[in-house]
C-alpha cells in the first residue's frame, strides 16, 4: 500500500511540474507575442514619419531624386513585410541603408539643417528609434529565455509534447545595416549631421573611416661633440 501510494505521490508531483511547465511556456509566448506588438507600433510610427521627412528635403534637394525613391521603395516594402520577425528584419536592412543616404544628403544643406519642420522629424525619429531599440532588446531578451525553455531538460519534454517551438529574434543582417552601425542624428552646432556607429562608441561621419593617423614625433637631434681644448 505504502508503495502504490509512493508510487501515485511521484505521478501527481509529475502532473503538476508538467502543469505548471505548460502554464510557463504559455505565459512566454503571450509576452513574447506582445513585445512583438510593441515593436511593429514602432516600425509604423517610424515609417509614418518619412513621407514628412522626404518631402521636407525635397524642397531643399529636389534633384536627389535617386535617393527619395530608393527611401521611399525601400520604406513601402518594409512596410508591407507582416511576416515573421526574420522577414520583417530582412526588409529593414535596406530601409535603414536608404535612410542613411537621405541623412547624407542633409548634411550638405546647412539651411535644411536649421528648418524648423525638419527639427521637429528629427526629433520624432530620434525618439521613435529609441523607443524601438528598448523594445527590440525587450522582445529580444524574452525569446532567448523562451528558447532555452525549449531547448532544456526536462522543460523540452513539454516543448515537444505540445509544439512550443523555438521563436526568431528580430536582428537586422549586419551585412545590410554596414560595418558603421546604427545612425545616429545630430544638428547641434560643429557636429554632423549625422554620424554611424554603436552608442559609447566614437562615430564617424559618412564617407570617413575614421580619424587621420598623426605623424610620429621627428627624433631629436644628437647632442654636438664636446669641442676639444687647444694644442699649446
Amino acid at each position: 500500500m505504502e508503495v502504490v501510494l509512493i508510487v501515485l505521490g511521484i505521478i501527481a508531483l509529475l502532473l503538476i511540474a508538467g502543469v505548471l511547465s505548460y502554464n510557463r511556456f504559455v505565459s512566454q509566448k503571450n509576452l513574447i507575442r506582445d513585445a512583438w506588438a510593441n515593436i511593429d507600433t514602432e516600425l509604423r510610427r517610424r515609417y509614418d514619419l518619412i513621407p514628412n521627412l522626404v518631402e521636407t528635403v525635397k524642397g531643399y534637394a529636389a534633384h536627389e531624386r535617386e535617393v527619395f525613391e530608393n527611401v521611399t521603395r525601400a520604406r513601402a516594402a518594409a512596410a508591407a513585410a507582416t511576416g515573421s520577425p526574420g522577414e520583417q528584419a530582412a526588409a529593414e536592412g535596406p530601409f535603414v541603408a536608404a535612410l542613411r543616404q537621405l541623412f547624407a544628403v542633409v548634411e550638405n544643406y546647412p539651411e535644411l539643417k536649421a528648418n524648423q519642420n525638419f527639427l521637429a522629424l528629427q526629433a520624432e525619429l530620434t525618439n521613435t528609434e529609441d523607443r524601438l531599440q528598448t523594445s527590440r532588446r525587450f522582445y529580444n531578451a524574452n525569446v532567448r529565455d523562451y528558447n532555452r525553455r525549449v531547448q532544456a531538460f526536462p522543460s523540452n519534454l513539454i516543448a515537444n509534447m505540445f509544439h512550443f517551438e523555438e521563436e526568431e529574434f528580430f536582428e537586422v543582417d549586419e551585412a545590410l545595416r554596414g560595418e558603421a552601425g546604427v545612425p545616429r542624428v545630430s544638428f547641434e552646432p560643429g557636429a554632423p549631421g549625422v554620424t554611424f556607429g554603436t552608442p559609447g562608441a566614437p562615430a564617424t561621419s559618412p564617407g570617413s573611416v575614421g580619424s587621420a593617423p598623426t605623424s610620429p614625433e621627428p627624433p631629436e637631434a644628437p647632442p654636438a661633440p664636446p669641442v676639444p681644448p687647444n694644442a699649446g
